[in-house]
């Protein structure tokens, strides 16, 4: 039976449109474009079949539908960019089946440009159709924060920027099945580039309170006390706290030299992303100190982390910093284990770190325990009291229970 919708690419920004896709009622038709890091717990998988969604026997099915949304994956590229490849199979895949009238949106994470100096000319030379004409095409970021339980897809505005004025009203006609608001850009470059200033005012701010932090240490002044103060200022004041670094699937982007077009560079952006790829350098030096005040060497010390995701209450592992840390401790000659309710094994350096089954146990026996990662399931205050040291890294333990980053 035909599908309302594809989603082509079922990673991390596929499957929760997917997902909202069916919750709307929407028929849903899932493609692969690859190895995709997007996961599902089999409770949300059965929701989702329950609800008429399926995968592609096939990519002739992709002719079947009236929007295909494509949010293949772009991993970034060693030079600071980010890699097409994927997007560039799925428009190949897609143009070779698709019919007029056919609303194609992108929302992949790509350079200013893309969709109309990359994606359209695939699309219109595989199929012979004209976008704008015989079908539309769109851009628009996607907005998604894993785990997030107070905004979803639902209530989370989405930014259409289309070709033309009658293709963004297409893609406006299909997204305001899914959320409450639908903000037009002026056309795909501008839609594009709110997902360049959105990702990029994370990292910018997030580095600025990284190195507030390590200025704080030196100083010898409370940063979390200091947050606790600015975020009452009702005005001109966004709180960020500072990390063992930044992980996610939306890496900052220096460069709009990647896009079609482009060549200029986002300088504030470059020197974000050295502070923030410190980070982790930084905590292994803290820990390092904190293990040499108390009489001990990192060499030779058991060293315990815990939460190894990047963000809280979820087992997604992109991006991590937890992995450069934990690299950084075996140099200096730590035995290394870890302990995370959602990560059941863990490798480092293809070598399986061991895995603490009884956390307080652990952490008593282990020279340092350093939380990289704030789950819910932490009972802080018994871990301060059991912990021979604590290095907190998330200013989630009690004042005076821990030494924070």
């Amino acid at each position: 039976m035909p599908a309302d919708l594809a989603v082509i690419g079922l990673g991390p920004y596929g499957l929760p449109l997917a997902q909202a896709a069916v919750a709307a009622g929407i028929s849903t038709l899932g493609y692969r474009t690859g190895p995709e890091a997007g996961s599902l717990s089999p409770a949300e998988l059965r929701r989702m079949l329950s609800g008429g969604f399926r995968t592609a026997a096939g990519p002739a099915e992709l002719g079947r539908v009236r929007t295909a949304v494509i949010c293949a994956p772009t991993p970034p590229t060693p030079d600071g960019g980010l890699d097409l490849s994927q997007v560039e199979g799925a428009a190949r895949t897609l143009s070779t089946h698709l019919r007029p009238h056919t609303t194609v949106i992108l929302e992949s994470p790509v350079p200013p440009g893309t969709t109309e100096e990359f994606l359209r000319p695939l699309l219109e030379k595989g199929s012979g159709l004209r976008a704008g004409r015989d079908f539309h095409l769109a851009y628009s970021p996607s907005r998604v924060d894993p785990g997030n339980r107070d905004f979803t897809p639902a209530n989370t505005p989405k930014v259409i920027g289309g070709l033309t004025p009658a293709c963004t009203e297409s893609a406006a006609a299909f997204y305001s099945r899914l959320t409450d608001k639908v903000v037009r850009a002026r056309g795909p470059r501008e839609a594009e580039t709110v997902q360049l200033l959105e990702t990029n005012f994370r990292h910018v701010n997030i580095a600025l309170v990284n190195e507030m932090a390590v200025l704080c240490h030196d100083l010898g002044v409370d940063l979390w006390d200091v947050i606790r103060c600015a975020e009452t200022k009702p005005f001109g004041f966004q709180a960020f706290r500072p990390g063992p670094g930044v992980g996610g699937h939306a890496v900052p982007r220096d460069l709009t030299g990647g896009s079609p077009g482009g060549g200029r560079t986002l300088r504030m952006v470059e020197l974000a992303r050295q502070v923030n790829d410190q980070m982790p350098r930084y905590v292994v030096q803290r820990a390092a100190a904190l293990l040499n005040e108390h009489g001990k060497s990192a060499r030779g010390a058991r060293v315990l982390l815990l939460g190894v995701t990047y963000k809280p209450d979820l087992a997604d592992q992109q991006g991590t910093p937890a992995q450069e840390v934990a690299v950084r401790l075996m140099e200096l000659g730590a035995a290394v284990s870890y302990h995370d309710p959602h990560i059941p094994s863990w490798s480092v350096l293809d070598r399986p770190v061991p895995r603490a089954d009884s956390l307080y146990e652990a952490a008593a026996d282990a020279d340092l325990t350093i939380l990289l990662q704030q789950h819910r399931t932490y009972d802080l205050q018994g871990l301060s009291v059991k912990a021979q040291l604590l290095l907190d890294t998330r200013g989630a333990t009690p004042t005076g229970a821990a030494h924070r980053l």
